[in-house]
Parts: C-alpha cells; structure tokens; sequence
C-alpha cells in the first residue's frame, strides 16, 4: 500500500521517463508534487525503493527505473477475440513444404536508419553553423526523429548531468528558432556564443539554466539569445 504522495510520485516519474527517456530532477519533483524541501523527496524514493516500485541505478546521475506500478494502475489483459464460426466439414489439404520446418511469414520491415550531419563539440565563441564538420555523419533509428530538420551534436563538458546529458554523449536536434518554455534547447548567445541549455522566459528576459547545481543559470535581454533547436533524442556508447 503506498501513501497518497508515494503513489503520487511514482506516477510522476514514470510519465516523466516515458515522455523525455529520462528521469526528472529532484527540483522538478519537488515542484511536480509541491513540496518545500528535497529532503521529502530523498524520503519517498527510499520508501519507493524499500517496496520495490522504483529503483536507483549506481554511479549514473538521476538515473531512476520504475520497476512496476500499483496493480490498479497495471495493463489490463485484452480480452480474448471472438471466435470464427466453424467451417462445415470437407476434405483436409494439407499443403507444402514437406522437406523442412514449415515456412512462416517475414516480419515487417524495420525503417531504415537516417543519416544526419554530425556538428562537433559544442564550444563558447562559435556560431553553430561553425560548428559543422562537412565529412561527419552519424545514422540514428528513424523513431528518435519526428517532423522537420535534424542534426547531431556532440556534447562537451558536465553542465546537464541532472538531465541525464553527460560529456560526450550525442545529442539529436531538431531545427527550430522557437521553443516551448522550460524545454531544452541549443541556443545562440550574442550571435558569437553556442550552449546546450534548458530555456526560461522570464518577464522580458531569457533564463538558460544548467542541469547541474555547479554551474550558474544565465539571464539575457530577449534580443541576446536565438534559438536554434530542441533537444529531441539522445545516443550514448559505453
């Protein structure tokens, strides 16, 4: 049996890791459940854990798995399709091939990786179309990619950590000078200046927050910073 705020959390997370293929952050946590202090939050994921709905992967920053979910919130079995009427009786064929395991239909196609152009590390003082290495390329599955233009980009440096976005990882891009509040975004400071960052308009200014408490968040005038695409997927090697 879970508490109100246990099974409220759990769900939250949950959502959250199959929305974005990460687990949030223990401020958006916090924020999610209204809650004045993280130390709340230490305390439901312990509990979570102890029960076996959650678990913590070790030496990976933010790194949470729900393990499984209350039974009311489980999938339902389907329920069994209706049976076809029975044909009348007639003479049995049985047909080929008989010199080997019977022939069984070809799974359907998967759709083809996509090749994108591969920009190189993100780095202070160039414009990203700087950043562009005419002979790289990577190929990414095709279901990280929705509508629109994309490109990839290799991340340098630990100010995303909390995001689960961790240096040297590849970032999948998509191409927009828009981008909703609070989203993740590649954003161009002072045309001169590119950086990963999360994206808050405040009033008549732009936040760019870092994901790592390490590092500080950087406000602009709206006319200081472009925005030159949204984060959309993540590969990583090991």
């Amino acid at each position: 049996m879970l508490t109100r705020k246990q099974h409220e959390l759990l769900i939250f997370i949950d959502r959250h890791l199959r929305e974005t293929g990460f687990s949030p952050s223990f401020e958006e946590m916090k924020g999610a459940l209204g809650l004045r202090s993280k130390s709340g939050i230490h305390r439901l994921i312990t509990a979570l854990e102890e029960r076996g709905f959650l678990r913590r992967r070790a030496h990976r920053a933010r790194a949470l798995e729900v393990i499984r979910l209350p039974e009311n919130l489980a999938p339902r079995p389907r329920a069994a399709p209706p049976k076809a009427p029975e044909a009348p009786l007639g003479p049995n064929v049985i047909r080929g091939p008989f010199g080997g395991a019977q022939a069984r239909p070809a799974p359907p196609p998967e759709a083809a990786p996509v090749t994108l152009p591969l920009f190189g590390r993100i780095a202070a003082g160039l414009p990203i179309e700087a950043l562009r290495d005419q002979g790289a390329n990577i190929e990414v599955p095709a279901a990280l990619l929705g509508g629109g233009e994309h490109y990839a980009l290799e991340v340098a440096g630990d100010s995303m950590v909390d995001a689960g976005i961790l240096d040297g990882d590849t970032v999948i891009i998509r191409r927009s000078d828009t981008a909703e509040n609070g989203s993740i975004v590649v954003a161009l400071v002072d045309e001169n200046e590119v950086t990963l960052k999360r994206i808050r308009r405040r009033g008549n200014s732009i936040a760019l927050e870092p994901a790592n408490p390490r590092h500080e968040t950087r406000i602009f005038g709206p006319d200081r910073v472009r925005v030159q695409g949204q984060l959309v997927g993540l590969l990583r090697r090991y």
